[in-house]
């Protein structure tokens, strides 16, 4: 019966497959397996024509327009604001920003918080898994006001040293930023426990989560993280890119000030000063990604739709026989080996460049990334310059997983 209802499941999502026009096409002569997922993901015809929709018929800029196309059209943008907060659990839409991905909502998070509320020698906390997006603002924070950056590593197997953390920890840690699961290697970092050790240390820490992945691979809750913000960017979630999803506690968010001013984001402007909107509005400066933002409505509709249950299942599935399949490759090494992790492989070949490997790969049909995937730091403490990362969605398949082993093979052939 187990058997059976995995071979259904199997089979319903290989229909999903027709959701997604590219995966009818072909790349080099060969049909085109997808594995690059985690980059950016394929976008479904409901997404294409909820954005299609809007541009051929009822195109208008937002929140000031009297005329009915406006009004609608700014109607249905802030119900994908109730739609995020509902998909994420959020007391309120009050507490969802919209920015253009998770790279401008953590700098913004870095310069209308922190470097508000930190002085020098505040310490914020992240981890040797962290993507470039929440290092370099911290960085430039840290050039700006004297911040200090502390490190948790991380063991061999990719996943986090939290007796590490624990000690890192100090009466002048402000924040702890960390991803919820590594672009480069698919392990899932323990989040809610972090949250409650640092709550634990200190009650007035905030939390961020980088949520890139996490929102994609399964149901997130943010009240039950109680986490201070969660940040999250639409087009690795099957919608458009430049619109992503800054979360914030409302408390949180009404005590800070706007980086950038200008557009919707202010109630009245003299020469004598300028007073904001209520969040989350006064975090939102200019027109706003109007098409990009009724697409990500429309990609969370579909997800919602199959359900995280069914996506979480279909994907472990996957991952096993991934998993499997990649040990026929002779020195091949996988990095990331954690028991929680997602379908994200990401490996070098014995003596074969991943920038060759990755290109031959191109000509047998098969999307991978090759390079260090915005984890440099990464990188070094694995000691290597790059991977080759292939990485699932919910249109995957076993097929595809054959196509890389196929050309995997033949990389080896042509280098071996």
């Amino acid at each position: 019966m187990v058997a059976d209802s995995a071979q259904q499941l199997m089979a319903d999502f290989d229909h999903i497959r027709n959701d997604f026009p590219v995966l009818a096409t072909q790349m080099n002569g060969k049909p085109l397996a997808f594995l690059d997922s985690a980059a950016s993901a394929q976008k479904p015809k409901a997404v294409i024509d909820a954005m299609n929709k809007v541009l051929e018929g009822g195109y208008s800029n937002i929140h000031r327009g009297l005329y009915s196309i406006s009004q609608q059209l700014t109607a249905d943008f802030e119900g994908v604001r109730s739609k995020v907060a509902a998909f994420i659990n959020a007391s309120t839409e009050k507490e969802i920003v919209f920015t253009r991905n998770s790279t401008e909502s953590i700098n913004l998070i870095a310069q209308s918080w922190a470097r508000t509320h930190m002085e020098e020698g505040d310490e914020v906390i992240l981890t040797e898994m962290e993507h470039h997006a929440n290092i370099v603002p911290w960085q430039i924070l840290e050039r700006q006001i004297g911040i200090q950056i502390k490190v948790v590593p991380i063991f061999d197997d990719g996943s986090l040293d939290l007796e590490s953390f624990e000690t890192l920890l100090s009466e002048k840690t402000k924040l702890v930023s960390v991803v919820h699961i590594s672009n480069a290697t698919g392990v899932a970092n323990p989040v809610n426990k972090i949250n409650k050790i640092a709550k634990a240390f200190n009650p007035k820490i905030k939390v961020l989560v980088d949520g890139s992945q996490g929102v994609v691979h399964g149901k997130v809750d943010v009240q039950k993280l109680d986490c201070d913000f969660y940040v999250f960017t639409g087009h690795k979630l099957y919608g458009p890119s430049g619109i992503g999803i800054l979360y914030g506690k409302y408390d949180i968010l009404d005590g800070m000030s706007p980086y950038q001013g200008g557009g919707d984001m202010i109630e009245r402007v003299s020469f004598d000063g300028t007073t904001f909107k209520e969040p989350p509005y006064r975090f939102e400066a200019g027109t706003p990604a109007i098409v990009e933002v009724i697409g990500l409505g429309a990609a969370i509709d579909y997800i919602t739709a199959i359900g995280f249950e069914a996506l979480e299942a279909r994907e472990n599935e996957l991952r096993d026989y991934a998993h499997e399949r990649l040990k026929e490759i002779e020195g091949l090494k996988l990095f990331g080996t954690a028991a929680d992790k997602i379908g994200i492989f990401s490996f070098t070949l014995e003596d074969i460049h991943t920038s060759d490997a990755g290109m031959i790969l191109d000509q047998c049909g098969v999307a991978v990334r090759a390079g260090h995937h915005c984890c440099m730091p990464l990188m070094q403490r694995f000691g290597v310059e790059g991977t080759i990362r292939a990485s699932l969605g919910l249109y995957s398949n076993k097929a595809d997983i054959d196509q890389l082993i196929d050309g995997l093979k033949k990389v080896k052939e042509l280098f071996g």
